[in-house]
């Protein structure tokens, strides 16, 4: 591997670390709690997220962090972790075992490597740049269909989806045009199916840089496109992202943009 391997292979053992501590609070009561209160949501993306600022801390004393709940920490490092401790709460909240671990790290604002692991299937995903995307130890790719309609194709909706109706139109567009649309939970997953060609394209809108920090560069080593909704190259700062097998990129965005 190459010059990341360190911080490649910190971030998987601290993955690991963060997703047995989830599984523990998956598993702790069968009673739906709902984040925004106190309650084992809450208590779960806090100590995930404690564990894994704790740990690269201690690792990289010298280097940036942001993360969800609120973590901040830039000093102008040249190194910035960018991370979500449970990518999926939703998911978790109603004991529907799809969420997701996900660490980024940058340097000088271009991510350089990038770690997902989904705590419950004990897959987990990650890619170095310049040196492949892996699933498990295993070498992955993107798929190659090359038609829409052939294509099987995945998304997310925002918090504020009764209000803004956001995303509504794509989604129904997309429905129409390929062979189905599913949706998650997990946008770090998401992008990761892409990467290892279990979806052939996703698109979603309103992410946070935590959402894709690991899974921007994961799909860009597994051979695929990953841009914002006018075909720009991706920034995690920005909330559009459109991520694809290349092949069918050009198709998305004519339906992304469809007046």
């Amino acid at each position: 591997m190459g010059q990341y391997l360190i911080y490649l292979d910190a971030a998987k053992d601290i993955a690991q670390e963060a997703g047995t501590l989830l599984r523990e609070y998956f598993f702790k009561a069968g009673e739906i709690f709902f984040k925004g209160e106190v309650n084992l949501v809450t208590e779960a993306d806090t100590a995930a997220q404690d564990l894994i600022f704790r740990r690269l801390s201690k690792s990289f004393p010298g280097h940036d962090f942001l993360a969800e709940e609120g973590l901040k920490e830039l000093s102008g490092s040249e190194f910035r972790w960018v991370f979500d401790p449970l990518d999926g709460t939703t998911n978790f909240a109603h004991r529907f075992p799809v969420f997701s671990v996900s660490l980024g790290l940058e340097q000088r604002k271009k991510s350089v490597c990038g770690v997902v692991f989904n705590p419950m299937s004990g897959e987990m995903f990650w890619a170095e740049r310049g040196e492949g995307a892996y699933l498990n130890g295993q070498k992955i790719a993107v798929s190659k269909i090359d038609d829409l309609n052939k294509s099987l194709v995945a998304t997310g909706f925002p918090y504020d989806i009764r209000e803004t109706q956001t995303n509504m139109i794509h989604h129904d567009h997309f429905l129409l045009r390929t062979q189905g649309v599913r949706r998650c939970g997990s946008a770090a997953l998401d992008l990761c199916f892409v990467a290892c060609g279990r979806f052939d394209g996703f698109w979603e809108m309103k992410l946070n840089p935590w959402d894709t920090a690991a899974g921007a560069v994961i799909v860009e080593e597994a051979g695929g496109r990953i841009t914002d909704f006018q075909g720009r190259p991706v920034d995690i700062y920005h909330p559009e992202v459109l991520a694809t097998n290349g092949l069918l990129h050009r198709a998305m965005l004519d339906v992304l943009n469809a007046k």
